[in-house]
C-alpha cells in the first residue's frame, strides 16, 4: 500500500489530499487540508511574489507536512501552477521552499494544469462532449472533450486575485473598473480560435470561484449545514449565474462576507474570479453548467493510478 501524498500550490490557496492506493489500483482518500495563502497577492505588473504570501506558502507548507510524515511509504506529487509560473522570482522561492520545508515543487505548465483537470473531470463526470473551465488565481484553463477525448486545451493568465486586484474589484466596485476588466478578459478568451466551433455544448465548471456558485445554491434550497447536497454533479442554468453575478457585483465586499456558502476570505476575489465564466456563458450561448468537485489533484491521482497499479 502506498501512501500518496498530493499537494496543489496555486495562486489562492494551497491544499493536500492523501490517498491511500492497494496494488491493484483502489484507493481511499484519508486526508484533505485546505489554507488560503494567497499567493499571488500584490504580484503587480511587475510579477514578483511577496515575501508575506511566501510566509504563509511555507508555514501552509510546515503544516501539511507534520500530518503526511506520520504515514508510512509516502510517495509525493507537490505541483506549483500560475503564479509561481509567472514569478520572476520562481527559483529564489523554489530554493526558499525546499530548504524550509523539504519539499520540491515542481512547477507545471498551463497546458499539463489543464491536462490534469481533464483526467479529474472525466474520470468522476459521465463526460463524453463538453467544455471544462478551471478558474484559478492567475489563471484560467479551458479544455475542449471530444468523444470523451481531451481535443484541444488552453491556459489564459487571467484569475479572481489577478483581475480583481488589477481593476480594484475587491470593494464598491465602480462600473468603467469592471468594463476595463471584462474588456481585457474577453480579449484574452476570443484569442482561443477553437472556442468558435463548440458553442451549445455542457460547460463544467471547478475552481474556487466557480464552486462558489454551487455552494451559495446549495445554501439557498437548505439552512441544514448537515444536509447540504454534493456540489459535484450540480447542473445549473446559466440565468441563475448570470443573476448571482449582477447580485455580487451590486454588493461591496462586507455585504458579500454575509451570503451564505461564499467564504469570507473570497469576498474581495469573487466577482474577478466570475468574469471569465460569465464571458464564456455569453459568448458560446451555454444553457447550463455543471459542477465538478475534482480536477488537477484528481488528474494526479489517476496519472499515478495509470502509472503504477498492476493489472489482474
Amino acid at each position: 500500500m502506498v501512501n500518496l501524498v498530493v499537494i496543489d500550490l496555486g495562486s489562492n490557496s494551497v491544499r493536500m489530499k492523501i490517498s491511500q492506493i492497494g496494488n491493484y489500483g483502489s484507493y481511499n482518500v484519508v486526508a484533505y487540508q485546505k489554507e488560503y495563502v494567497r499567493l499571488s497577492e500584490n504580484m503587480g505588473k511587475e510579477k514578483t511574489l511577496k515575501k508575506e504570501p511566501i510566509e504563509r506558502t511555507i508555514q501552509a507548507l510546515k503544516d501539511f507536512k507534520s500530518q503526511y510524515s506520520k504515514l508510512d511509504n509516502i510517495e509525493i506529487r507537490a505541483v506549483a501552477t500560475a503564479a509561481v509560473r509567472q514569478a520572476t522570482n520562481q527559483q529564489e522561492f523554489l530554493d526558499l521552499v525546499q530548504k524550509e520545508t523539504g519539499i520540491k515543487l515542481k512547477v507545471i505548465a498551463g497546458s499539463t494544469e489543464a491536462y490534469l483537470d481533464y483526467l479529474g473531470v472525466v474520470n468522476t463526470l459521465p463526460v463524453r462532449n463538453g467544455i471544462i473551465m478551471d478558474t484559478g488565481g492567475a489563471s484560467t484553463e479551458l479544455i475542449w472533450v471530444d468523444n470523451g477525448k481531451c481535443a484541444e486545451r488552453v491556459s489564459l493568465p487571467i484569475g479572481s486575485v489577478l483581475l480583481s486586484q488589477n481593476f480594484n474589484l475587491g470593494d464598491k466596485i465602480k462600473a468603467s473598473d469592471l468594463y476595463q476588466a471584462m474588456n481585457m478578459a474577453g480579449r484574452k478568451i476570443s484569442s482561443i480560435r477553437w472556442l468558435g466551433r463548440v458553442h451549445n455544448l455542457p460547460l463544467i465548471a471547478l475552481g474556487g470561484s466557480n464552486r462558489t456558485i454551487a455552494k451559495i445554491h446549495r445554501r439557498e434550497m437548505t439552512t441544514d449545514v448537515d444536509d447540504l447536497p454534493d456540489i459535484h454533479g450540480m447542473h445549473l442554468s446559466t440565468q441563475y449565474i448570470f443573476d448571482l453575478v449582477t447580485r455580487l457585483i451590486a454588493c461591496d465586499q462586507e455585504q458579500r462576507m454575509q451570503i451564505p456558502g461564499l467564504a469570507k476570505n473570497r469576498a474581495d476575489v469573487i466577482v474577478g474570479g466570475l468574469i471569465p465564466l460569465s464571458l464564456v456563458l455569453r459568448n458560446l450561448q451555454i444553457g447550463e453548467v455543471i459542477f465538478s468537485n475534482h480536477g488537477l489533484r484528481d488528474g494526479l491521482l489517476y496519472e499515478y493510478l495509470a502509472d503504477h497499479t498492476k493489472l489482474n
